[in-house]
């Protein structure tokens, strides 16, 4: 087993014992949001950290995974789980429908990441106006908890739900990083041009990353549904959402497997800690997430991960140089 996957195991099994360590509601429910963003932001990190395409609209697959399900149990009375399978295949499509027509077209950079901010806003006034999706009013799940209706009395029981697809991300995720693929992804990160002189497919491979992005990030959509049991195109198509994906990936490490959730749950504790110490300030967490984007461009572009393994690695010492063996000086007798 590599040294990637033990610490999966590890930060995994920490958070899989906290439901029987602490009971209070109030935490789980921190949890559960936070390993939401998580995997909102580990979708991103394949797209926007391995594979170098930042997105700004990462909301566009999180919303379209949100509305698949709840517009299936509310309309059709479909089960949550086959509702939740559709969601993702749904943000499996949305991706590779905007990858195709942006990829092709050449664009990267900002202006792919403008392309999808205006995809997920587009999506967002579209649910808002048409009755189907419940309009500006949203749509609200009926309450019938029960492990097939994807709904638990117990939030305990929600956690290891959502860390179970959180877990499948970050082994997915550690999978890509050791596999073809994602040395392809890196590749086309670094330098397309390069890339495709090595025989790099790139639009296949940035159509593949931005398919399986959406998925991962459907599945968080579909589990926020189910946790709060109600959503509208403010929610689902917000741009709060996006930007949450993007800062976790970043002030985790962004590229690094661990690093959404690092960075969710470092910006997150952070946040309710500074909201209880300021008080009732509004917006006093947004101004603290904002003050932590600015040091870590600055200061640790690689995210708290990245400055560790450079802090860890910098106490070890440099291996000496060979010295290249001299020819023992002739003596009068060898002579």
């Amino acid at each position: 087993m590599t040294r990637g996957y033990l610490s999966i195991i590890v930060v995994l099994a920490i958070l899989a014992a906290l439901p029987f360590l602490v009971a209070s509601n109030v935490v789980l429910n921190f949890v559960v949001f936070v390993l939401i963003i998580t995997l909102t932001a580990q979708g991103w990190n394949l797209l926007g950290g391995v594979g170098g395409q930042n997105s700004f609209g990462h909301a566009a697959f999180f919303g379209t995974g949100a509305y698949v399900s709840a517009m299936l149990q509310v309309h059709y009375g479909v089960n949550a789980w086959v509702a939740l399978a559709a969601a993702i295949a749904g943000g499996a499509v949305v991706g590779w429908i905007i990858g195709f027509l942006s990829f092709r077209a050449g664009l990267k950079g900002s202006y792919f990441a403008l392309v999808t901010l205006a995809f997920a806003e587009v999506l967002r006034i579209l649910a808002n106006a048409m009755e189907f999706t419940g309009g500006a009013a949203g749509l609200l799940l009926k309450l019938d908890t029960g492990f097939w209706n994807l709904q638990f009395s117990s939030r305990a029981a929600f956690v290891w739900l959502a860390l179970f697809f959180v877990a499948l991300a970050l082994f997915i995720s550690q999978w890509i990083a050791n596999s073809r693929f994602g040395a392809h992804l890196v590749a086309v990160r670094e330098n397309e041009e390069a890339a495709k002189a090595l025989g790099v497919d790139v639009l296949a491979v940035k159509l593949r990353a931005i398919t399986i992005s959406g998925a991962i990030t459907a599945t968080a959509g579909c589990l926020y549904l189910q946790y709060f049991l109600y959503i509208d195109a403010n929610i689902a198509y917000g741009v709060w959402i996006s930007i949450e994906a993007l800062l976790a990936a970043m002030v985790g490490g962004r590229g690094l497997v661990l690093g959404p959730i690092i960075g969710a749950f470092s910006l997150h504790g952070l946040g309710e800690v500074t909201k209880l110490a300021a008080g009732r300030v509004p917006g006093i967490d947004l101004a603290v997430y904002g003050a932590v984007l600015i040091l870590v461009v600055g200061f640790a572009p690689g995210g708290i991960l990245g400055l560790i393994n450079k802090l860890r690695f910098r106490g070890r010492p440099r291996p000496e140089p060979e010295k290249a063996a001299t020819p023992a000086p002739k003596t009068e007798e060898a002579a």
